[in-house]
């Protein structure tokens, strides 16, 4: 592997281990074995070198996840048992990721103070969406129609998104995926608070 490559592994081990804010140029440099000029060589910039590290964090994690949820659901299993059993793979996987996702959060909210980070997030949504899609439909990224992905994609990232930011602020409060399913339907059909209105 070459400087490039031990640049890029030490960050996102940073990354995990300090967060965005507390890791410096020395420290990827300790966890690399690289020196401090390969930085400026091979990413420009200590802040270029990070952001590299967490969208490969996140490239990483989205093939795992997909991996992971690929049969969760049983042979034959309804469409809500299919939802129901995704949804609480994807909430397991909070806890078994638990320093990824906590340096997710510490990198949005960095977003406002950086905006080539922000133009990159925002560049990655649409495949974001598109992943998401694939995860819960348990399909390829190749699969997933460009409709689906605008479409079906946007409820999932909201879902994802918000079921990621109740697990992080009370994990023992996060609903199940057949609570979280029933809510859906519930919604659709009208019948939240009891019979559908007239």
């Amino acid at each position: 592997m070459g400087h490039r490559e031990d640049l890029l592994d030490g960050a996102k081990r940073c990354l995990l281990d300090k967060g965005w804010v507390r890791t410096t140029a020395r420290d990827i440099v300790a966890a690399s074995g690289a020196n401090l000029a390969s930085i400026g060589y091979h990413y420009g910039s200590k802040d270029a070198l990070m952001m590299e590290a967490f969208l490969k964090l996140t490239e990483d994690w989205g093939e795992g996840m997909t991996r992971a949820l690929a049969e969760v659901a049983e042979p034959g299993a309804s469409r809500e048992e299919h939802l129901a059993a995704v949804i609480d793979g994807v909430i397991a996987s909070f806890e078994q990721d638990r320093r990824f996702w906590a340096a997710q959060l510490e990198v949005i909210g960095q977003l406002g103070n950086h905006p080539e980070l922000r133009e990159r997030f925002a560049s990655m949504l649409p495949q974001g969406r598109e992943g998401l899609v694939a995860v819960f439909e348990g399909v390829d990224d190749t699969e997933v129609p460009d409709g689906a992905a605008r479409t079906a994609g946007y409820v999932y990232y909201s879902l994802f998104t918000g079921l990621w930011v109740q697990w992080l602020i009370d994990p023992a409060g996060t609903p199940t995926g057949r609570d979280v399913v029933e809510g859906m339907r519930r919604a659709v059909d009208g019948t939240v608070l009891g019979t559908p209105p007239k």
